[in-house]
């Protein structure tokens, strides 16, 4: 338990670090030019050559324009280069530059549906320490074989196909990728297989989803994979393909790592209702990096290193990466300002697991340790229309962990658990109904019966604490007052008596004891304790 901590914390300060250095990030304000723009699907048909690190071919994108235009804009890398435009099958004129192709028409382009395909190729970028930095990875298995990875959230998918670069607008149709590669290597991509096309030296395997996704996770893994594959009954009853596309020299492994993921979901589904993607599968796949939530095909790169959770076998970082199918992947943020969302819940996401396997004393406990990891430098949601790297820090995770702790005690197990796996589960909330900050407050508050939007504020908008003031009175007498939230809130307060968990209200309250009154020994909430 120990250990897992430790490397979850070392994790996540290595991502704030790295993920803050990079020159283009995703996200922002949406251009007049992109917000008139609905994407609905990706194709995306690429050559992959292994000698010259390059990619070469053609993406599709197809839009549903809310008004006519004249001009276009998509989002690439300056490290591919760009041969030619076309819309509705007409070559267009564009130039392509500061991360952006502009796309001039010839004639105004009227409302309604639209395709778009992009000829392109070259060098994508390369990255220099995946997944914090983004790109793509080329090296080797320890038989020799080639071994590719990509890496792209923070970046988003212009890192290496043209696309609208916003969290807002996920392909609600899904995304094709028909990606070809020399004939001893295996493609691991999103969604469903649909096709396996061996042509002399190289085959194309045609990967399909029909769900919406984020576009940083539209990205493939290619290597000397083996498909290890058993089945999974969800929650709702349908069985469901759960597939490893593990490196074959490392086979021998797999069916203990799925034994250990099936163990993960059917906590997650307890918590979170059935697996989203349940119509297509349950994915990972072996990368030479450490591991990201790809949507139904997740990278995992933790080098079979287990920790014992109550005697048993336990890959945290597995546990963690396949929340996101949840919590970013189903659930997703409409902007990063609202990124506590994905990290924070799937923290949250990552103890109700320790409570399940190990019990209430061990979740207590791993929130008291993170609290220690809390940096409270800047409030959770910084505003609308941030991009990712100014969002992105360490407190995403711990401190938007703890706070669905703190939400946690405040409702209690009866309320909060039907409102966690309620809003999970909303077709309000779900798939390309995405979600910003105020969504949740208002989904928990109508849960609650009363509004819960002060604590939200506190947590999530500003870098304060909890201030309690105890104020010692004549004749073993104590008065009770929450300082800096308009709210009464419920709190365990522990006296000569006893712990019982008493509702301050907001004019505050009065209690006796013999001993100095010890607020809130388990750590429920993130506090500063003011004695009198």
């Amino acid at each position: 338990m120990k250990k897992f901590l430790l490397m979850s914390a070392l994790i996540f300060g290595l991502s704030a670090l790295f993920f803050s250095v990079s020159a283009q990030t995703s996200g922002g304000k949406v251009k007049p030019e992109q917000a008139i723009m609905d994407v609905r699907h990706y194709t995306i048909a690429l050559n992959v050559d292994f000698e010259q690190k390059r990619i070469d071919g053609s993406t599709v994108i197809d839009v549903i324009m809310e008004k006519p235009t004249q001009v276009l804009i998509l989002d690439l890398l300056d490290s591919l280069d760009v041969s030619a435009v076309l819309v509705n099958g007409k070559k267009e004129t564009f130039d392509h530059k500061n991360g952006l192709i502009n796309i001039s028409l010839a004639k105004q382009l009227s409302a309604g549906k639209a395709s778009i395909k992009v000829m392109y190729g070259g060098k994508p970028r390369i990255a220099k320490r995946p997944p914090w930095d983004d790109g793509f990875t080329w090296t080797r298995d320890s038989t020799g074989h080639p071994w590719m990875a990509i890496t792209a959230e923070q970046t988003g998918g212009k890192i290496y196909f043209p696309s609208k670069d916003s969290p807002s607008d996920e392909p609600n149709e899904g995304a094709d990728l028909m990606i070809t590669v020399p004939k001893d290597l295996v493609v691991a991509g999103p969604g469903l297989l649909k096709g396996v096309d061996k042509k002399g030296n190289t085959v194309t395997f045609h990967w399909q989803t029909k769900y919406s996704i984020n576009n940083y996770s539209i990205l493939f893994n290619v290597g000397d994979y083996k498909m290890v594959s058993r089945t999974y009954q969800s929650i709702a009853g349908n069985t469901v393909p759960v597939q490893f596309y593990v490196l074959a020299e490392h086979a021998d492994k797999a069916p203990h790592l799925l034994d250990m993921l099936v163990k993960i979901i059917q906590s997650k589904e307890k918590y979170f209702g059935e697996y989203p993607w349940a119509k297509e599968k349950v994915g990972i796949a072996e990368t030479p990096h450490l591991g990201m939530e790809h949507q139904s095909m997740n990278a995992y790169g933790n080098k079979f290193r287990y920790t014992k959770v109550n005697g048993e076998d336990f890959d945290w970082l597995m546990t963690h990466e396949f929340g996101h199918e949840w919590w970013g992947n189903k659930i997703t943020a409409k902007d990063w300002a609202d990124y506590w969302i994905h990290e924070g819940i799937d923290t949250y996401a990552d103890a109700l697991v320790i409570l399940d396997f190990e019990g209430k004393q061990a979740y207590i406990d791993r929130f008291k340790k993170s609290a220690y990891s809390i940096q409270n430098k800047q409030p959770l949601v910084l505003g609308k229309d941030i991009d990712e790297a100014s969002a992105y820090n360490n407190d995403i995770y711990t401190k938007g962990g703890y706070f669905m702790h703190t939400l946690h005690y405040v409702m209690g197990d009866s309320t909060f658990f039907p409102a966690l796996k309620g809003f999970a589960t909303d077709p309000a909330h779900t798939y390309s109904n995405l979600s910003v900050t105020s969504d949740v407050e208002q989904y928990f508050s109508k849960a609650y019966g009363k509004s819960v939007q002060p604590l939200f504020d506190l947590y999530l908008r500003t870098t304060n604490k909890l201030e309690v003031n105890v104020k010692a009175r004549q004749n073993d007498k104590y008065f009770i007052k929450l300082q800096n939230i308009d709210m009464e809130l419920p709190i365990d307060v522990t006296t000569d008596k006893g712990t019982e968990r008493l509702l301050i209200p907001k004019t505050g309250i009065a209690v006796t004891s013999k001993t100095m009154p010890v607020i809130d020994t388990d750590g429920w909430y993130l506090k500063k304790v003011i004695y009198e």
